[in-house]
């Protein structure tokens, strides 16, 4: 919340901390801002607040540059990027600057959906949002990412600082890339059942698999393109309302993407892991981190695994979270939150068990700004 509608709200600042302290002058001399103070105690009387980052997939050109346009921190947060990776982030993420990446980079115009350059442009975006978020005292009780955006996770649980982030995220990218095999392919499977789908996946001949279990009714599979293909027909037989082959250069989140984890796992020994400061849920596992000693063996093992996402906000619905917002590009967790939500109601046959839920967005400042004074 600005100070202007803090103020808004009690003739004085120094009254709104009164009301919620009983001491403005030591609010004052401990460091805190009306606005932490006045976020704090309206937190205290709701649910609990889950900030979620995006994957790969919602970049575009010019994201980001509202933002970048207006806050010194976010610009800041690029500047960092910049530095740590040698790339002209600004360059990459938005569009009238576009033609200058292209020059200084000899690369194609599809540089933004190539994953080398699509991994670090969506977590630098990602963690300017959120780096504005925090300097505006705003917090959340967890915090978890899909795939990619577990490292904006990281950065708001405290685990890795911007720098360390950006740093392992650019290798990240980079091994991805390099330890794509020929004959890999993904697609989305709609309105079939997980349980059918592993079942069709194990039975395959060859290697199919769960790349991602992202809502009720939307799940992706991966592995070899002979495998996936066989696997496809099998599911569209079973009753799956549409295969859809996906556009990507590689069999993420399987497998045969185990080399690229071996690789970061050498340049996550090297980085430091800090203790957990806000919990998170782990890809992986869909289960609440709280102690970082085994952050290394799950970033390592995400990348060849399956990202649990609707399991992971099942659990958060389980530990009282009714406030969720979705930071970085694209609406894309937003959507999986209706499916989510709406399966777990009808599972419990209690739709209470989720009313009162909101999702909210965060990408532009005028979405920022509707965030801090809902």
């Amino acid at each position: 919340m600005s100070l202007r509608n803090v103020t808004a709200l009690k003739p004085s600042v120094q009254e709104i901390v009164e009301d919620l302290t009983g001491n403005y002058t030591e609010c004052l001399l401990l460091g805190l801002t009306p606005e932490s103070v006045y976020e704090n105690e309206r937190r205290d009387k709701m649910g609990k607040t889950m900030f979620m980052f995006p994957g790969q997939g919602a970049q575009y050109i010019g994201m980001g540059k509202a933002l970048y346009d207006e806050y010194e921190k976010a610009r800041e947060i690029f500047d960092i990027a910049s530095r740590v990776t040698g790339l002209d982030i600004p360059a990459l993420c938005f569009a009238e600057d576009r033609e200058k990446f292209l020059t200084e980079a000899g690369g194609s115009n599809d540089k933004i959906n190539i994953t080398e350059y699509t991994q670090i442009a969506m977590l630098t975006v990602e963690a300017a949002i959120y780096a504005v978020m925090e300097e505006k005292g705003l917090k959340c009780d967890y915090t978890a990412g899909l795939s990619l955006g577990e490292y904006g996770a990281l950065i708001a649980a405290g685990v890795l600082s911007y720098e360390d982030a950006f740093k392992v995220v650019r290798q990240r990218g980079i091994f991805m890339q390099e330890a794509v095999p020929t004959g890999g392919a993904m697609a989305a499977v709609l309105g079939l059942d997980a349980q059918t789908i592993e079942k069709i996946c194990e039975e395959t001949e060859g290697y199919a698999a769960i790349a991602n279990y992202n809502c009720p009714g939307q799940i992706v599979i991966t592995g070899e393109e002979g495998a996936v293909s066989k696997a496809s027909e099998a599911l569209k037989e079973a009753g799956a309302k549409r295969v859809v082959p996906l556009n990507v250069s590689g069999p993420f989140h399987s497998k045969l993407l185990e080399p690229a984890g071996e690789r970061l796992g050498k340049v996550i020994d090297e980085t430091v892991i800090n203790g957990v400061k806000v919990p998170y849920v782990a890809n992986t596992t869909a289960e609440l981190v709280t102690d970082s000693v085994n952050v290394r063996d799950l970033l390592v093992k995400q990348i060849s695994s399956s990202v649990r996402w609707q399991q992971t906000i099942e659990l958060m619905i389980k530990e009282g979270v009714d406030t969720f917002v979705e930071i970085g590009p694209g609406k894309t967790l937003a959507g999986f939150m209706k499916k989510i939500t709406k399966a777990v109601a009808d599972s419990t046959g209690n739709a209470e068990s989720v009313e009162g839920i909101t999702t909210y967005h965060i990408e532009t400042p005028e979405e920022l700004e509707a965030y801090v004074n809902r």
